[in-house]
């Protein structure tokens, strides 16, 4: 593979900001000179587009380029770079007729034709499946064809691959066809070897023939599911590395990226292999879809905070964007959202939106429209600018964002980054897809990450996702319901914390291990060593989220809220800190060589989301002192977010207001970080007062101050 080029040498701005334009049937080709030339006055520099291989190739190797030829023109006139977003799941009509092999199959064994897509108004959808290789042959014939006409464009600005990188994101999340079930076989037959070990494996004892063997139609907690769901996930990103690697080999000179719905890889990872970490090791920048103008303005923002911030910790430190972050109104059906609370954005919102992103570290911003579409169920959304492409509040306050952003003053900002987090989020895959499949859904599990999430952000604690692969980059740990997990994980586990981490675990981990089977002895797989205790009892209460006298009892936090579960234990070598109302043991902390432990017997994170109440919050502030750490920066009010950014250029700070209302207080930096003797304000119209590690502000209703803070 060629080596990938320095960003410093992309065709790239220093923030890119634009909004995904064209999708073939919109918006009028009529209209189009004229939008640019408003894009470009108002400071936008970058369009994404949709190419649709079903909408270019229109007959078996005849291709018609005219539309896009004329979107790279007029970018190249106007100075707006362009973004390739590679459509293969958009299949040409002859296909579907040509290669009825190569169409998805239902479970049922019902082929799929070709579908309306709303988000482009055109057909095509959801492609053809590619694991069968000569439906891949014919992409791939498409996709070099579209790399070599542009590459060498002077308006291409790189490529997006595989729109939101997620199995859904064609409609069609799993696919039974003949050249899929063999593709799974050939995966089985390299993890089990021979069949007599699948079958036993598999508690299916009757295989006489390879043939026998099929994906399973069933969602339930057996090995079968777990292996399917762990094929689809690995399949779907080989099909996404042959993307990238073939738009790399054909054009080594320009920057590839791609995006997920970030929260999506807490929720749809068994059915839609949505995998930030995976995804984002492919290429050189990643993005997500969220962290949009019309959520609610105090309620939502903390959406917006971790929408960004997972694509942040994804990514591993690669420049990320805000790759679809409506800028316009979204006409939900069940919207019951206030007029003047984000059912119909205001610049005032658009600007909360874009400033959290940039807070979060954030160094592209893109509306999902530029202009509404005008056909399907997706009309009149999500866009900046109106109906007919005219100026509104909302495109005024871009234009002021663009234009600041980019203009010189501010390059040093950007070469600064986000610092670490104090704690990271573990996010264990096989916890969530056995909830998928022992619940049906996933909601237990995203609801304790994300409550957990809110918990933390409450307190100004700037709460980091974090896979297996990257534990050893923290010292501070929260796992939240890790009711399955792999043997390697626990051992993985157990070896950092002897190493000197420190874990606080919620309840039942590991309560099921490898292939879903339960342990005999809870917690499972050696992790009773870990945590110095071992299970007394266990219940499964789901509808503890809903009651409030269900709480559980530290000596300092008498009133922390549980949720999911109710698991109480027997003390071997740890120590008893936490209890329930009936006084049987619900938390234990343990030394375990360097390192040390809190097992929680309930989930604080589900009874988070639940409540939001503060007695559960001060809770997870006082795990960093339990840790022996400081926050990185207190805040005096839990509706303002602060974020330092550090780097060669200087260290910057952002306070992001979400209120309606101006917000004054002190803040006090962590020791670490020594003291600061001036600020300069790059943003924002309000007031700050530095004195060593304390500092004193005022910032304004739904906007922020970015201060440049030096120490002489």
């Amino acid at each position: 593979m060629s080596q990938n080029p320095p960003q410093t040498h992309w065709n790239l701005p220093a923030v890119a900001y634009g909004a995904v334009y064209f999708r073939k049937s919109n918006p009028p080709r009529e209209d189009w000179e004229r939008d640019y030339a408003q894009a470009a006055r108002d400071g936008m520099n970058t369009f994404r587009h949709w190419f649709l291989w079903g909408a270019t190739e229109i007959a078996p190797g005849e291709f018609d380029w005219d539309d896009y030829d004329r979107q790279m023109e007029l970018g190249e006139k106007y100075g707006i770079g362009a973004i390739i977003a590679e459509v293969t799941h958009s299949a040409p009509e002859w296909a579907f007729r040509q290669m009825a092999h190569a169409r998805y199959q239902r479970s049922d064994g019902t082929k799929v034709g070709s579908e309306m897509r709303n988000s482009s108004a055109t057909g095509g959808f959801p492609g053809l499946c590619l694991d069968n290789e000569d439906a891949l042959q014919l992409a791939e014939n498409w996709l070099t064809q579209l790399v070599n006409r542009y590459k060498d464009h002077p308006s291409l600005g790189g490529y997006d691959i595989w729109n939101e990188c997620n199995l859904g994101s064609s409609a069609m999340s799993e696919c039974f066809c003949d050249a899929t079930q063999e593709r799974f076989r050939a995966w089985l037959r390299l993890k089990y070897g021979d069949l007599p070990t699948l079958a036993r494996a598999w508690l299916r004892y009757s295989y006489a023939s390879w043939d026998d063997v099929t994906a399973p139609r069933q969602k339930q907690p057996y090995p079968e599911c777990f292996d399917w769901a762990q094929f689809r996930l690995e399949n779907a990103h080989r099909l996404m590395k042959w993307r990238v690697d073939l738009v790399r080999r054909l054009d080594p000179n320009h920057f590839v990226s791609a995006h997920g719905v970030n929260h999506r890889a807490l929720n749809r990872l068994a059915s839609g292999a949505d995998d930030p970490w995976r995804a984002a090791s492919m290429v050189d920048g990643y993005g997500y879809t969220g962290g949009c103008a019309y959520y609610e303005r105090e309620s939502g923002q903390w959406m917006r905070w971790s929408h960004a911030d997972m694509a942040r910790s994804g990514g591993g430190g690669k420049p990320f964007w805000a790759a679809e972050r409506a800028a316009g109104p979204s006409w939900g059906a069940r919207d019951t959202r206030a007029r003047d609370n984000g059912r119909l954005p205001s610049g005032e919102d658009l600007r909360l939106a874009d400033l959290t992103a940039l807070a979060a570290g954030a160094t592209g911003l893109f509306s999902s429209r530029w202009r509404p579409l005008l056909d399907g169920p997706l009309f009149d959304a999500y866009a900046y600018y109106a109906m007919d492409g005219a100026p509104t509040e909302r495109s005024e306050m871009a234009a002021v964002i663009a234009k600041w952003a980019n203009a010189p003053q501010q390059q040093p900002l950007w070469q600064a980054r986000p610092i670490r987090g104090e704690i990271g989020l573990l996010v264990v895959p096989e916890a969530q897809i056995h909830s998928t499949f022992l619940r049906g859904d996933s909601a237990l599990y995203e609801g304790a990450v994300l409550g957990a999430y809110r918990a933390f952000l409450a307190s100004n604690i700037q709460a980091d996702y974090v896979a297996v692969e990257q534990i050893n980059d923290y010292d501070l740990l929260y796992l939240p319901t890790p009711w399955m997990l792999t043997r390697n994980t626990a051992t993985r586990l157990k070896s950092w914390v002897e190493q000197g981490g420190h874990l606080i675990c919620e309840s039942l981990p590991g309560y099921w291990g490898d292939a879903g089977r339960a342990g005999t002895i809870q917690p499972n797989l050696g992790l009773d060593r870990l945590f110095g205790a071992v299970q007394n009892r266990v219940e499964w209460l789901p509808e503890l989220v809903q009651h409030e006298n269900s709480i559980l009892r530290f000596k300092n936090h008498p009133q922390v809220a549980r949720g999911g579960y109710e698991q109480t234990f027997r003390v071997t070598t740890g120590q008893p800190v936490g209890w329930f109302e009936n006084g049987e043991i619900a938390a234990v902390d343990h030394a375990f060589g360097r390192g040390r432990t809190r097992l929680l017997g309930t989930s604080p994170g589900l009874g988070y989301q639940a409540r939001c109440d503060a007695p559960t919050r001060d809770f997870f502030a006082s795990l960093l002192a339990w840790a022996g750490k400081e926050p990185h920066i207190t805040s005096p009010d839990s509706r303002l977010g602060a974020r330092l950014h550090r780097g060669e250029t200087g260290t910057f700070l952002w306070l992001v207001n979400a209120a309606n209302e101006e917000i004054r207080g002190d803040f006090c930096f962590a020791a670490r970080f020594g003291a600061f003797e001036s600020a300069q304000i790059l943003w924002g119209e309000g007031e700050v007062k530095v004195a060593g590690r304390a500092l004193w502000a005022r910032v304004p209703r739904l906007d922020a101050l970015l201060l440049q803070l030096s120490r002489d």
